[in-house]
């Protein structure tokens, strides 16, 4: 048996909702899984199509952390037949008895963010003595394993495991014709997408500032955004104030189906993240889904996405922080049909991040 415990699950939308759900799936293939995950809206309706048992944690966010805990280390002492328990967050393991998971593999995955603190500081000495118990942490790219170095973890529990993704599903007929609508039924060029939340790290100022600058050159481009947040009303408001009411639309609450359809059509995925306060990009999973439709990428220097894009081969990374570098790579990444190169390239690439390769790394650590 596995066991999974996490704050983040789906139907709960997210990279570490894809990447927990994803490991839960993949992992149903080598033996039965039992997943402790936080309550969500409609949580009971997905738990009833996947074959892993869920139990799920309701409550005020303080009181359910302990709850948690407490019904996890009870699982693990009436269980003696546990392979492997994997954690999402140092936070999810922090309350649970070092004791009890001696007689198992013990595997925390980090992302970059949480673990951002200043060392000596009191969050940077919790999540330390949180990931001791740990017997292998799990960084989600090189970026985020460097930066935990830089935090005092013990450099021997590391490892890199990039998150997995789903292979490409052909898509239905229905979803495409309602995303080509949204390109007006390809006669937009280029047809760019960003998935992400609406927030300052997702750099969605200055993509908006660039597609202004390339507007001239390209007329008739579409850039279509996914996702919602607190940057929303800002971001609309800069839409309108550089003249790109028919250029730009914002959808949130969109369906996978839809979502991968839309992402399919495109010639582009731009999401040239940077560092804001400690908030950094650890990986980027909608590269490599956006990689597998062979869609290339232009991502930001700043976090993991070098580990997602393949430089020059896949896609283009640049620095987010100049609005030049993301204009000239939008540039170069059209010029010559460089585009279509850049999308061959990385619907192959895209196969090292398929579960069915990810999950055998799973197993090779927990076999040591």
């Amino acid at each position: 048996m596995f066991l999974v415990v996490t704050r983040n699950f789906p139907p709960d939308v997210g990279g570490m909702q894809i990447l927990m759900g994803g490991l839960a799936k993949s992992l149903l293939e080598h033996g039965p899984v039992k997943v402790f995950a936080d309550e969500f809206t409609n949580s009971n309706v997905f738990d009833k199509k996947i074959a892993a048992e869920v139990h799920r944690i309701s409550g005020i966010k303080l009181f359910r952390k302990y709850r948690k805990a407490t019904l996890v280390n009870d699982f693990i002492e009436k269980n003696q037949n546990i392979r492997a328990i994997f954690f999402d967050h140092w936070k999810s393991l922090e309350l649970i008895n070092e004791n009890l998971i001696k007689k198992t593999k013990t595997l925390c995955l980090i992302h970059s963010k949480e673990i951002n603190h200043l060392p000596g500081s009191r969050l940077n000495k919790r999540f330390l003595n949180s990931l001791k118990k740990a017997d292998y942490v799990v960084a989600n790219s090189n970026y985020t394993k460097e930066l935990a170095i830089k935090m005092n973890l013990d450099k021997s529990k590391l490892c890199v495991i990039n998150p997995g993704i789903n292979e490409p599903v052909v898509l239905d007929n229905l979803y495409l014709e309602k995303a080509h609508k949204y390109f007006d039924e390809n006669k937009s060029f280029p047809k760019i997408i960003t998935v992400a939340r609406l927030e300052k790290r997702k750099n969605h100022e200055k993509i908006l500032m660039a597609l202004k600058n390339l507007k001239s050159k390209f007329p008739q481009l579409k850039y279509v955004s996914i996702g919602d947040g607190e940057e929303k009303n800002n971001l609309l408001k800069l839409v309108k104030e550089l003249d790109l009411n028919d250029n730009v639309i914002f959808l949130k609450n969109v369906e996978e189906k839809l979502k991968f359809s839309l992402i399919s059509l495109s010639n582009l995925f731009l999401m040239p993240s940077i560092i804001d306060k400690k908030s950094v990009e650890g990986f980027g999973i909608v590269f490599a889904e956006a990689a597998s439709y062979a869609v290339g990428s232009i991502g930001g220097k700043d976090g993991g996405a070098s580990d997602a894009i393949s430089h020059n081969k896949t896609g283009i990374i640049c620095d987010g922080n100049d609005l030049n570098s993301i204009y000239e790579s939008i540039n170069n990444f059209f010029d010559k049909e460089n585009y279509m190169k850049f999308g061959k390239a990385a619907k192959i690439f895209s196969e090292n991040f398929y579960w069915k390769k990810t999950i055998k790394n799973y197993l090779k650590l927990i076999d040591q």
